[in-house]
């Protein structure tokens, strides 16, 4: 049986690419796909989310989620991606609806019915949060969750500490993390450099000529703006297309390791931080007291510092043929 894929998103111009992969590969199933208040408000990303599944021909589910973060007022990232997601270039309206029930819910009977499954965040966690808040053993039931987000080495890209998807709700990652989910954090830095595509990848794409190789580009214009605004890097970053790709074959991730990790939901400094305990100093006297939340739970979560970015780019084109 084709592993059983579970994804939320908060679906802007990345975040449709990342879809696309998953919704176009032949070797997984996409049984459900849930939308939250992220990068844009959630009826938009439910809009894009339906948007995308229709280029691809594929009919998922799509259940739309929570319209703002557990305790905060949702701070969207229309500036990186354009207000409506998918760099403002007028997309029409999808022929589909979303599905009655809400996402949190159906998230809960999607894992339930499917032990084992494959979840995958691309969007800040609040629908995951919601979902172990009325049902915590729906953790133990899950066979990996790869999420997109948090800045483990370096520098954040909403804020000098915080990466935007755990910045944006860390109250329902620090939720996540405590949960016992086998976790597998793909941080921002794993975008960057090498693994953008550059000037002549993005013709590689182009030259393609699929409807969906073309919509990759095209709706990461105002991205491709902004990261250079943010970084001076020319190119396309594709922070949720790389977690995507090691959700689907996480043998192109070169380097990793395992630690206790927790996130910072109070510092005005470092709201949204993705604290590593990278030294494995945790347990430790001076620091048990504030870590014994995390070990408690005796489990450590994965932490991808490298991948082949070459590997990585091939599953992309392959998506986008």
């Amino acid at each position: 049986m084709k592993p059983q894929f579970l994804i939320d998103t908060d679906t802007a111009s990345d975040d449709a690419v990342a879809l696309i992969m998953a919704l176009r590969s032949p070797t997984i199933r996409v049984l459900a796909i849930t939308t939250v208040a992220g990068n844009v408000a959630v009826q938009q990303s439910t809009r894009n989310a339906l948007y995308t599944a229709e280029l691809c021909s594929a009919d998922v589910p799509v259940f739309i989620g929570a319209e703002k973060p557990l305790n905060r007022v949702h701070q969207s990232a229309q500036w990186f991606h354009g207000r409506d997601g998918l760099g403002d270039h007028g997309y029409p309206a999808p022929r589909r609806a979303p599905e009655k029930q809400h996402a949190a819910e159906a998230m809960i009977a999607t894992i339930e019915s499917n032990p084992g499954l494959v979840l995958v965040t691309l969007g800040p966690l609040t629908n995951v949060a919601l979902a172990l808040q009325r049902n915590p053993a729906i953790a133990g039931k899950v066979g990996r969750c790869v999420i997109m987000g948090g800045a483990p080495c370096c520098e954040g890209n909403v804020t000098p500490a915080a990466e935007y998807n755990i910045w944006c709700d860390p109250e329902a990652a620090r939720i996540v993390l405590r949960s016992g989910l086998p976790v597998e954090l793909v941080g921002w830095h794993l975008c960057r450099g090498e693994a953008a595509l550059n000037p002549d990848d993005i013709k590689y794409v182009l030259s393609i000529g699929t409807p969906q190789a073309r919509f990759a580009i095209e709706c990461n214009s105002r991205a491709q703006e902004a990261y250079f605004e943010q970084t001076g890097e020319h190119g396309i970053s594709l922070p949720d297309p790389v977690a995507m790709s090691v959700a689907l074959d996480p043998t192109i991730v070169t380097q990793q390791s395992e630690h206790y990790m927790d996130v910072e939901t109070s510092s005005e400094l470092t709201l949204g931080m993705t604290v590593v305990d990278r030294l494995n100093v945790a347990a430790n006297d001076r620091n048990r007291a504030v870590w014994a939340p995390i070990l408690e739970r005796i489990k450590k979560a994965k932490v991808y510092w490298t991948i082949d970015n070459n590997r990585w780019k091939q599953a992309l084109y392959s998506a986008l043929r």
